[in-house]
């Protein structure tokens, strides 16, 4: 059985962006535990939270955050877990301040990063982490491929006969 996946949002309102990762985690039977903990609003806990990562069965923490997007790299501080941010679209900049937040990490505090409103990637990066050691879940992920790679031919095959 893999390792869990935490799944991080510095609010409640990242929820709606976030539901494809967990759907997505949870296509491939990946336990993911859903929270809400603010880097700036509750430090302590972000703290708390990442440093008994691992002890607590994790193999990955997915960490989305808007604006200031502090929420990753302060959880990537406290853990040796690889972290993935997921930017979360703003009004302000369209989500171009929140992928800096992420992006711009100080030499040895990394978090991974997909684009803005990217979760469903960060599900499939966390997948494609956890099946280093899980043959089943590697093959999954194969299959996956495989199948994406049947649906674009069939769109192909589609487009090809009403042109």
């Amino acid at each position: 059985m893999s390792k869990k996946v935490a799944v991080v949002m510095g609010s409640d309102s990242d929820l709606e962006t976030m539901k494809p990762c967990i759907a997505r985690l949870q296509s491939f039977g990946i336990p993911a535990e859903v929270r809400v903990i603010s880097a700036h609003r509750t430090p302590a806990a972000a703290e708390q939270f990442a440093s008994g990562a691992r002890e607590n069965g994790f193999g990955v923490i997915i960490a989305a955050a808007g604006k200031a997007a502090h929420l990753a790299g302060v959880l990537a501080a406290y853990t040796t877990l690889p972290v993935i941010g997921v930017p979360i679209k703003t009004s302000m900049m369209g989500g171009l301040d929140s992928l800096l937040s992420m992006v711009q990490m100080p030499k040895g505090i990394p978090v991974a990063c997909v684009a803005v409103d990217g979760a469903d990637n960060a599900a499939i990066l966390a997948a494609q982490m956890l099946a280093l050691s899980d043959e089943a879940l590697a093959g999954q992920l194969s299959d996956f491929k495989v199948k994406m790679a049947q649906e674009v031919a069939e769109k192909d095959r589609h487009i090809s006969e009403k042109l």
